[in-house]
C-alpha cells in the first residue's frame, strides 16, 4: 500500500486544453466533501472538475470517481484505476480542465486526465 507524502499539483496541456492535477491526503468523507466544495468555488471558470479517491474509513474501503459530464470512462475512471494499479490509499486526486476549443476524443481525454493524475503522484509516494 502506498500513501502520498505531500499535497502536490501538476499541469498537462493537450490541444490547448489545460489539465490541472492535485493530490490530497484524505481519510474521511468530510475531507473529500470540503476539498471538492472549495474547488467548485475556486475554479468556477473551469469546464470540468473530475476526481477519484481511495481511502479506508472505519475499516471500510471507500472508492469513487466522477467524470463531471465528460464521456463515460474518459476521466474519473482512469484516475481511480491509476490509484488502484499503484495501490495508493488515503488519496483524493482532482483534475480541473479548462477547455481549449478542440475536442480531444475519448482516447485523448484518457491520456490527458491520466497524465495530470500521474504527475501529482510522481515523487510523492
Amino acid at each position: 500500500m502506498n500513501i502520498i507524502k505531500n499535497e502536490k499539483s501538476s499541469q498537462v496541456e493537450a490541444k490547448h486544453s489545460k489539465f490541472l492535477g492535485f493530490a490530497f491526503y484524505v481519510d474521511k468523507s468530510e475531507q473529500v466533501k470540503a476539498i471538492l466544495e472549495s474547488f467548485e468555488a475556486k475554479y468556477q471558470g473551469a469546464k470540468h472538475i473530475v476526481y477519484a479517491y481511495r481511502f479506508l474509513e472505519g475499516g471500510v474501503l471507500r472508492e469513487k470517481f466522477d467524470n463531471d459530464k465528460e464521456p463515460v470512462g474518459s476521466a474519473g475512471q482512469p484516475i481511480l484505476y491509476l490509484l488502484q494499479k499503484k495501490e495508493v490509499m488515503n488519496c483524493l486526486i482532482v483534475v480541473v480542465r479548462y477547455f481549449g476549443g478542440t475536442l480531444l476524443g475519448t482516447g485523448g481525454l484518457v491520456r490527458a486526465y491520466t497524465a495530470a493524475a500521474q504527475g501529482t503522484l510522481e515523487e510523492n509516494l
